[in-house]
């Protein structure tokens, strides 16, 4: 339990610039006290304590304003960030790596019994007052656009945007490579549709991708190499996870971010 509480605050941490530390994390983000209160009604809701659950539900409702009902599957390091005005519906399910923003609706279009609501693959950033209706599919990596409103199942990677939602974006194998070497930065190209004209974001792009070559390239003539019967080094590269960013105004390590 403690090791899924500590990966909660580390997920936050992450996600998020304006977060100082643990302490602030534990005590200040009602997104984070949502989930964990949501945990406590599920484990009830399966114990088939209903009222209790839904007792529960409605509490950390009114302390977050964040609604989940507690039939709600959620995965791994679920991130709701500021979070006022939530609603997450009973049948809904979302992967791991999710993160949503304020204003968000996981709904139902229909008052039938039986699933009615969204599934989230892992991954997946859904904007501030997007509203994703129905039993329908989000695939792994989506993008959700502020505001959107998603009525149709969506493939992996796609990013989606207007009234009613429609893909804009389709994530090439290059581009998930990109997003690989990016994520180990902290820093989230994808986050930037490709189509804006955003010299800043257009130049990291660049970057990441020779970044990539450089690696396989390395990696393909340190297999020849050792095919020809030479020695290569085996020490690890040193690791880019948690790597800090130089604010060249500051000159002073910060926290990476991820932009959306």
């Amino acid at each position: 339990m403690f090791n899924r509480m500590r990966e909660d605050i580390r997920s936050v941490y992450d996600r998020d610039p304006a977060a100082r530390n643990a302490f602030e994390v534990l005590t200040t983000y009602p997104g984070l006290h949502a989930i964990w209160l949501h945990r406590i009604s599920h484990a009830l809701w399966r114990q088939r304590l209903c009222w209790l659950a839904r007792w529960l539900s409605s509490l950390a409702r009114w302390l977050t304003g964040i609604e989940i009902h507690p039939g709600a599957q959620i995965g791994r390091r679920f991130f709701i960030d500021h979070g006022m005005g939530v609603v997450i519906g009973e049948t809904a399910e979302i992967g791991d790596d999710c993160t949503i923003y304020h204003g968000v609706t996981l709904g139902g279009t229909s008052w039938k019994e039986g699933k009615r609501h969204p599934t989230l693959g892992n991954n997946v950033v859904i904007g501030a007052g997007a509203k994703i209706l129905g039993p329908i599919t989000l695939g792994d990596a989506c993008r959700v656009g502020s505001n959107a409103v998603v009525l149709k199942d969506v493939a992996c990677g796609d990013t989606v945007v207007g009234i009613p939602g429609r893909s804009i974006q389709q994530r090439s194998e290059n581009s998930k490579l990109r997003s690989d070497v990016a994520q180990k930065l902290g820093f989230d190209a994808y986050g930037v549709a490709q189509d804006m004209p955003d010299p800043v974001a257009h130049a990291i792009n660049c970057m990441l991708d020779h970044i990539q070559h450089l690696d396989t390239r390395m990696e393909q003539l340190s297999a020849q190499v050792r095919l020809l019967g030479g020695e290569i080094e085996t020490q690890n590269l040193p690791s880019l996870d948690g790597i800090a960013l130089v604010d060249e105004d500051m000159n002073a390590p910060t926290k990476p971010t991820n932009p959306v």
